[in-house]
């Protein structure tokens, strides 16, 4: 298993694939890890979770190169990166102690009924590429200091990244055990989830494999959290803001070179303010300069593996040959690294890769409609349902658009993003469960009702 540089095509690293004993041993060093992990208190584990955030925060020049030579993120994105997983950390240090005390409910009279938040155990986390410290942490955070222990499994390109965040937490402070990364292929998951060891999966990745991990954990009977793919609407009203809807638009649509599941990739935009916006949007995408990650100026990078570059041309070529308009861009560039410009389609068919699937990288795929209930229709008419985003300068108007929105995360006169301080999911094949926020941190614990009455005279 290879690490490439995405903008040069140099092998960065090599990886062995940890045998079955080595990734059982790991396994029964993070049950042995819970047991006394457990046992801690929360507010001990918040201290060790502040911790984990002044580590970052001293080397965040460090993991920031990381993720540049591993993924392709311009540099200043993912400085960006790490000063979110910082506030994530500090997040959950100050908060977890008051999502998990006890809930005392009123019952009956001399009762004393209250539910407890009690951890579940080892809980296997399986990570994307595409934001390679955000997705650990956004998951470890919460879910490591409700008491359980995290084994990591990420993407071979980025495993230097898995490295750095498993030193990371041992740097903290951490026990042996409570935070451990598997170097493993895809092949070795489905017996990682079936074992008795692990008793939660969390994935975020394409449906396909959400699919795939829901099926064995569900017949191990075993809890899942999945934010998979997303084709986010980008709605702009006849009202609209156009001027900043296509700067931020440009932003939503090109930030990690497009490589982003709540990236806006469709943009639904009214036949009034058709014209401008993508006019508006074409000037945005010109401004931008695609090139070498490492270099202050550059803010499109090149998408992370060549296999993600040969995909994304075929979507849009097919698009193009069934009736799409090649806007903008549209042609990879001529030199080393799996680069692609901003590119913009318009007339987009039904049924084309364009207007069905999930584009992942800088393409943006523009809708003239008629009305805002056509807007409505095309933003729900798919498989999808991560975020969305709404644009108008009636604010009242585009919370009424934004209720009947079929997404998890609705934003108006605002790119969708996540936060730590409000609750994150999807629906349909977007995935299930909830990160972040209070709600999140409750997905990994067992609810348990206790119920106490004395023995009376």
């Amino acid at each position: 298993m290879k690490s490439i540089n995405p903008a040069t095509e140099e092998v960065l690293a090599t990886y062995k694939e940890d045998d079955t004993g080595t990734v059982y041993a790991q396994l029964d060093t993070a049950r042995e890890a819970f047991e006394s992990w457990s046992e801690r208190s929360v507010s001990s584990r918040e201290r060790l979770l502040a911790n984990v955030a002044d580590v970052l925060r001293e080397n965040i020049d460090k993991y920031a190169k990381q993720i540049t030579i591993e993924v392709g993120k311009p540099l200043d994105q993912a400085v960006s990166e790490i000063e979110k997983c910082v506030w994530v950390c500090n997040y959950y240090s100050q908060h977890s102690s008051e999502y998990l005390q006890n809930e005392h409910i009123g019952t009956e009279p001399g009762a004393k009924t209250y539910v407890s938040y009690e951890p579940l155990g080892a809980i296997l986390a399986i990570m994307p590429w595409n934001y390679p410290f955000w997705q650990v942490f956004r998951f470890a955070a919460p879910h490591i200091t409700s008491g359980n222990v995290a084994i990591l499994k990420h993407s071979p390109n980025v495993f230097g990244c898995a490295q750095a965040i498993e030193d990371i937490f041992e740097e903290a402070g951490y026990p042996d055990g409570v935070f451990t990364s598997v170097q493993v292929s895809v092949n070795q998951v489905s017996d990682i989830i079936e074992d008795d060891r692990v008793r939660a999966v969390t994935l975020t990745g394409s449906t396909r494999a959400g699919k795939e991990v829901a099926t064995i954990s569900g017949r191990e009977l075993k809890p899942t959290v999945f934010e998979l793919g997303g084709s986010d609407p980008f709605v702009v009203l006849d009202d609209a803001p156009v001027e900043r809807a296509a700067e931020v638009g440009a932003t939503a649509r090109t930030q990690n070179a497009g490589q982003s599941c709540i990236a806006a990739k469709r943009f639904i935009v009214h036949e009034t303010v058709f014209d401008e916006f993508l006019e508006r949007l074409t000037t945005e995408f010109k401004a931008l300069t695609i090139g070498d990650p490492t270099d202050v100026e550059t803010d499109v990078g090149p998408l992370a593996r060549e296999d993600l570059l040969e995909t994304l041309h075929d979507q849009v070529m097919t698009s193009v040959d069934a009736g799409a308009t090649l806007h903008l861009g549209g042609e990879p560039l001529d030199q080393s690294g799996y680069f692609y410009p901003p590119t913009i389609l318009v007339d987009v068919p039904d049924e084309t890769p364009a207007a069905t699937e999930e584009l992942f990288g800088p393409v943006a795929t523009v809708f003239k409609v008629e009305s805002e209930r056509e807007a409505l229709r095309i933003a729900n008419d798919t498989q999808y349902g991560l975020g969305a985003s709404v644009w108008t300068t009636n604010t009242d108007r585009g919370e009424s658009v934004a209720q009947e929105l079929e997404a998890g995360n609705v934003f108006v006169n605002q790119l969708v993003k996540s936060d730590p301080r409000v609750p994150f999911s999807g629906v349909k094949d977007s995935g299930y469960g909830t990160e972040l926020s209070r709600h999140g941190i409750h997905e990994f614990v067992n609810k348990k009702t206790i119920w106490i009455e004395g023995q009376g005279e």
